[in-house]
Protein backbone atom coordinates (compact mmCIF):
# COMPACT_ATOMS: atom_id res chain seq x y z
CA UNK A 1 0.00 0.00 0.00
CA UNK A 2 1.68 3.30 -1.33
CA UNK A 3 1.79 5.84 1.81
CA UNK A 4 0.02 9.37 2.01
CA UNK A 5 1.75 12.51 0.39
CA UNK A 6 2.07 13.67 4.06
CA UNK A 7 4.51 10.39 4.59
CA UNK A 8 6.70 11.94 1.67
CA UNK A 9 9.18 13.43 3.97
CA UNK A 10 9.64 10.45 6.31
CA UNK A 11 11.29 8.05 3.29
CA UNK A 12 14.21 6.80 1.87
CA UNK A 13 14.24 4.66 -1.33
CA UNK A 14 17.15 2.46 -1.92
CA UNK A 15 16.98 -0.02 -5.36
CA UNK A 16 19.46 -2.43 -7.07
CA UNK A 17 18.85 -5.23 -9.52
CA UNK A 18 18.91 -7.31 -6.43
CA UNK A 19 21.05 -8.46 -3.27
CA UNK A 20 24.03 -6.14 -3.73
CA UNK A 21 22.39 -3.02 -2.49
CA UNK A 22 21.69 -4.17 0.62
CA UNK A 23 25.24 -3.27 1.39
CA UNK A 24 24.83 0.16 0.60
CA UNK A 25 21.09 -0.03 3.06
CA UNK A 26 22.95 -1.58 6.23
CA UNK A 27 25.33 1.63 5.60
CA UNK A 28 22.16 3.48 5.60
CA UNK A 29 20.86 2.20 8.37
CA UNK A 30 23.89 2.35 10.63
CA UNK A 31 24.16 5.93 9.69
CA UNK A 32 20.48 6.85 10.02
CA UNK A 33 18.99 4.71 12.71
CA UNK A 34 15.55 6.31 12.69
CA UNK A 35 14.96 6.68 9.14
CA UNK A 36 12.31 4.80 7.41
CA UNK A 37 13.64 2.94 4.77
CA UNK A 38 12.23 0.95 1.47
CA UNK A 39 14.42 -1.03 -0.40
CA UNK A 40 13.48 -2.75 -3.83
CA UNK A 41 15.41 -5.71 -5.59
CA UNK A 42 14.57 -5.84 -8.99
CA UNK A 43 15.15 -9.80 -9.24
CA UNK A 44 12.92 -10.65 -11.80
CA UNK A 45 15.51 -8.83 -14.45
CA UNK A 46 19.15 -9.57 -12.72
CA UNK A 47 21.80 -9.41 -13.06
CA UNK A 48 21.87 -5.76 -14.60
CA UNK A 49 25.61 -6.13 -15.91
CA UNK A 50 25.34 -7.84 -19.28
CA UNK A 51 22.47 -5.80 -19.89
CA UNK A 52 22.22 -3.07 -22.31
CA UNK A 53 22.04 0.54 -20.96
CA UNK A 54 19.11 1.16 -22.31
CA UNK A 55 17.11 -1.47 -20.69
CA UNK A 56 18.39 -0.45 -17.66
CA UNK A 57 17.64 3.12 -18.16
CA UNK A 58 13.71 2.00 -18.53
CA UNK A 59 14.24 -0.17 -15.23
CA UNK A 60 15.60 2.72 -13.26
CA UNK A 61 13.26 5.07 -14.46
CA UNK A 62 10.12 2.61 -14.15
CA UNK A 63 11.63 1.41 -10.31
CA UNK A 64 12.56 5.12 -9.16
CA UNK A 65 9.25 6.42 -10.08
CA UNK A 66 7.74 3.40 -8.26
CA UNK A 67 9.36 4.69 -4.85
CA UNK A 68 8.47 8.57 -5.23
CA UNK A 69 4.93 7.34 -5.85
CA UNK A 70 5.52 5.49 -2.65
CA UNK A 71 6.63 8.53 -0.82
CA UNK A 72 10.53 8.36 -0.81
CA UNK A 73 11.89 11.67 -0.61
CA UNK A 74 15.69 10.38 -1.13
CA UNK A 75 16.16 8.01 -3.82
CA UNK A 76 19.43 5.71 -3.41
CA UNK A 77 20.75 4.36 -6.75
CA UNK A 78 22.61 1.52 -5.05
CA UNK A 79 24.16 -0.38 -8.12
CA UNK A 80 27.36 0.76 -9.73
CA UNK A 81 25.95 -1.13 -13.28
CA UNK A 82 22.26 0.93 -12.93
CA UNK A 83 24.41 4.33 -12.11
CA UNK A 84 26.62 4.62 -14.83
CA UNK A 85 24.05 3.54 -17.21
CA UNK A 86 20.66 5.65 -16.18
CA UNK A 87 21.13 7.85 -12.70
CA UNK A 88 21.66 11.50 -15.27
CA UNK A 89 18.67 10.62 -17.25
CA UNK A 90 16.88 9.80 -13.41
CA UNK A 91 18.11 13.12 -12.27
CA UNK A 92 16.81 15.00 -15.06
CA UNK A 93 12.99 13.12 -14.78
CA UNK A 94 13.21 14.61 -11.25
CA UNK A 95 15.51 17.45 -10.41
CA UNK A 96 14.47 18.16 -7.01
CA UNK A 97 14.71 15.30 -6.12
CA UNK A 98 17.52 14.26 -3.91
CA UNK A 99 19.12 11.04 -6.07
CA UNK A 100 22.31 9.14 -4.54
CA UNK A 101 24.21 7.04 -7.24
CA UNK A 102 26.99 4.65 -6.39
CA UNK A 103 30.02 5.05 -8.45
CA UNK A 104 33.76 3.30 -7.66
CA UNK A 105 35.61 4.64 -5.26
CA UNK A 106 38.43 5.42 -8.23
CA UNK A 107 39.32 9.00 -6.02
CA UNK A 108 40.18 7.92 -2.57
CA UNK A 109 42.23 4.70 -4.14
CA UNK A 110 44.05 7.10 -6.58
CA UNK A 111 45.05 9.24 -3.63
CA UNK A 112 46.08 6.49 -1.37
CA UNK A 113 47.64 4.31 -3.91
CA UNK A 114 51.50 4.11 -2.97
CA UNK A 115 52.14 1.68 -6.29
CA UNK A 116 50.95 4.62 -8.94
CA UNK A 117 48.38 1.50 -9.94
CA UNK A 118 45.14 0.48 -8.59
CA UNK A 119 42.42 -1.80 -10.40
CA UNK A 120 38.35 -1.83 -10.86
CA UNK A 121 37.05 -5.17 -10.30
CA UNK A 122 32.93 -4.63 -12.66
CA UNK A 123 30.33 -6.11 -14.25
CA UNK A 124 31.03 -6.33 -17.87
CA UNK A 125 28.34 -3.25 -18.29
CA UNK A 126 29.84 -0.78 -16.09
CA UNK A 127 33.78 -2.14 -17.06
CA UNK A 128 32.77 -0.78 -20.53
CA UNK A 129 31.02 2.49 -19.59
CA UNK A 130 31.40 5.70 -20.27
CA UNK A 131 31.10 6.69 -17.26
CA UNK A 132 33.57 5.15 -15.53
CA UNK A 133 36.10 5.77 -18.24
CA UNK A 134 35.31 9.39 -17.33
CA UNK A 135 35.66 8.71 -13.48
CA UNK A 136 39.18 7.73 -14.28
CA UNK A 137 39.78 10.17 -16.51
CA UNK A 138 39.11 13.18 -14.11
CA UNK A 139 39.92 10.90 -10.81
CA UNK A 140 43.19 9.00 -11.69
CA UNK A 141 45.64 11.32 -12.30
CA UNK A 142 48.58 10.12 -13.21
CA UNK A 143 47.44 6.56 -11.16
CA UNK A 144 47.27 3.38 -13.64
CA UNK A 145 43.89 1.88 -13.44
CA UNK A 146 43.49 -1.38 -14.69
CA UNK A 147 40.01 -2.62 -15.21
CA UNK A 148 38.51 -6.16 -14.82
CA UNK A 149 35.40 -7.48 -15.75
CA UNK A 150 33.96 -9.93 -13.36
CA UNK A 151 31.51 -12.02 -14.84
CA UNK A 152 29.06 -13.90 -12.87
CA UNK A 153 30.38 -12.01 -9.50
CA UNK A 154 26.79 -10.64 -8.85
CA UNK A 155 24.77 -13.53 -9.93
CA UNK A 156 26.88 -15.51 -7.01
CA UNK A 157 26.02 -13.24 -4.36
CA UNK A 158 22.16 -13.49 -6.13
CA UNK A 159 22.68 -17.35 -5.19
CA UNK A 160 24.44 -17.18 -1.62
CA UNK A 161 27.25 -19.26 -3.07
CA UNK A 162 29.41 -16.96 -1.22
CA UNK A 163 32.28 -19.58 -0.46
CA UNK A 164 31.95 -22.15 -3.17
CA UNK A 165 35.88 -23.26 -4.27
CA UNK A 166 35.47 -22.97 -7.55
CA UNK A 167 34.58 -19.03 -6.81
CA UNK A 168 37.77 -19.02 -5.16
CA UNK A 169 39.85 -20.18 -8.02
CA UNK A 170 38.07 -17.40 -10.13
CA UNK A 171 38.86 -14.95 -7.77
CA UNK A 172 42.47 -15.67 -8.11
CA UNK A 173 42.54 -15.69 -11.30
CA UNK A 174 41.38 -12.28 -11.91
CA UNK A 175 43.67 -10.98 -8.63
CA UNK A 176 46.61 -12.78 -9.17
CA UNK A 177 47.55 -10.37 -12.29
CA UNK A 178 46.72 -7.53 -11.06
CA UNK A 179 48.76 -8.19 -7.68
CA UNK A 180 51.56 -9.54 -10.00
CA UNK A 181 51.52 -5.90 -11.72
CA UNK A 182 52.04 -4.14 -8.61
CA UNK A 183 48.29 -3.27 -7.73
CA UNK A 184 47.87 -1.90 -4.29
CA UNK A 185 44.10 -0.47 -3.95
CA UNK A 186 41.33 -2.83 -5.97
CA UNK A 187 38.09 -1.14 -5.90
CA UNK A 188 34.80 -3.43 -5.98
CA UNK A 189 32.74 -1.25 -8.54
CA UNK A 190 29.61 -3.54 -7.90
CA UNK A 191 27.50 -3.60 -4.45
CA UNK A 192 27.39 -7.38 -4.67
CA UNK A 193 31.10 -7.75 -4.34
CA UNK A 194 31.38 -6.33 -0.90
CA UNK A 195 29.55 -9.09 0.05
CA UNK A 196 32.57 -11.04 -1.44
CA UNK A 197 35.33 -9.52 1.01
CA UNK A 198 35.84 -12.77 3.05
CA UNK A 199 37.07 -14.88 0.17
CA UNK A 200 38.63 -11.57 -1.79
CA UNK A 201 40.68 -10.61 1.64
CA UNK A 202 42.98 -13.13 2.17
CA UNK A 203 43.99 -13.40 -1.56
CA UNK A 204 45.04 -9.56 -1.35
CA UNK A 205 46.14 -9.48 1.92
CA UNK A 206 49.49 -7.46 2.71
CA UNK A 207 49.60 -6.98 -1.07
CA UNK A 208 46.27 -4.49 -1.58
CA UNK A 209 43.42 -2.68 -0.57
CA UNK A 210 40.01 -3.46 -1.27
CA UNK A 211 37.61 -0.13 -1.38
CA UNK A 212 34.44 -0.30 -1.30
CA UNK A 213 32.14 3.31 -1.27
CA UNK A 214 28.95 1.67 1.21
CA UNK A 215 29.94 4.45 3.78
CA UNK A 216 30.99 7.41 1.57
CA UNK A 217 27.12 6.50 0.35
CA UNK A 218 25.78 6.65 3.71
CA UNK A 219 27.38 9.75 4.55
CA UNK A 220 25.85 11.53 1.44
CA UNK A 221 22.31 10.64 2.50
CA UNK A 222 22.93 11.85 6.01
CA UNK A 223 23.46 14.93 4.33
CA UNK A 224 20.58 15.14 2.16
CA UNK A 225 17.95 12.94 4.40
CA UNK A 226 16.10 16.16 6.34
CA UNK A 227 13.32 15.38 7.91
CA UNK A 228 13.72 11.30 5.80
CA UNK A 229 16.09 11.06 8.99
CA UNK A 230 13.53 11.51 11.73
CA UNK A 231 11.31 8.51 11.30
CA UNK A 232 10.50 5.20 13.03
CA UNK A 233 13.33 3.08 12.30
CA UNK A 234 11.35 1.16 9.97
CA UNK A 235 12.45 -1.13 6.82
CA UNK A 236 9.99 -1.91 4.26
CA UNK A 237 11.56 -5.05 1.66
CA UNK A 238 10.36 -5.00 -2.08
CA UNK A 239 11.07 -7.44 -4.85
CA UNK A 240 10.05 -7.69 -8.73
CA UNK A 241 10.66 -11.51 -8.19
CA UNK A 242 10.74 -14.23 -5.50
CA UNK A 243 10.54 -11.47 -2.60
CA UNK A 244 10.88 -14.31 -0.23
CA UNK A 245 14.77 -13.84 -1.43
CA UNK A 246 15.41 -10.96 0.66
CA UNK A 247 14.03 -12.52 3.69
CA UNK A 248 16.56 -15.27 3.29
CA UNK A 249 19.25 -13.65 2.62
CA UNK A 250 19.73 -11.68 5.64
CA UNK A 251 21.04 -14.09 7.78
CA UNK A 252 23.10 -15.43 4.82
CA UNK A 253 25.10 -11.92 4.32
CA UNK A 254 24.79 -11.15 8.16
CA UNK A 255 22.44 -9.11 8.08
CA UNK A 256 19.83 -10.19 10.79
CA UNK A 257 20.82 -6.63 12.67
CA UNK A 258 18.17 -5.19 9.83
CA UNK A 259 15.19 -7.64 11.00
CA UNK A 260 14.22 -5.41 13.71
CA UNK A 261 13.63 -2.77 11.58
CA UNK A 262 11.12 -4.76 9.26
CA UNK A 263 7.82 -3.63 8.89
CA UNK A 264 6.03 -7.23 7.60
CA UNK A 265 7.34 -10.35 4.76
CA UNK A 266 8.65 -8.68 1.79
CA UNK A 267 6.23 -7.68 -1.32
CA UNK A 268 6.59 -8.30 -4.94
CA UNK A 269 5.85 -5.38 -6.70
CA UNK A 270 6.41 -4.00 -10.25
CA UNK A 271 6.16 -7.49 -11.97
Amino acid sequence: MLLARGARDRMIGVFDSGLGGLSVLAAIARALPRADLVYLADTAHLPYGDKDDAFIRSRVMRIGTHLVDRGCAVVVVACNTATAAAVAAFRETFPHLPVVGVEPGIKPAAAASRSGRIAVLATPSTARSQRLASLIQQHAGAVQVDVEPCPGWASRVETLHLDDPTFVEDARRHLAPLLAAGVDQIVLGCTHYAFLCPVLEPIVANQAVLVEVADAVARQCVRLAGTAALGQGRLTLLSSAQPERLHAALPALGLTWLDKRLTGAARQVLA
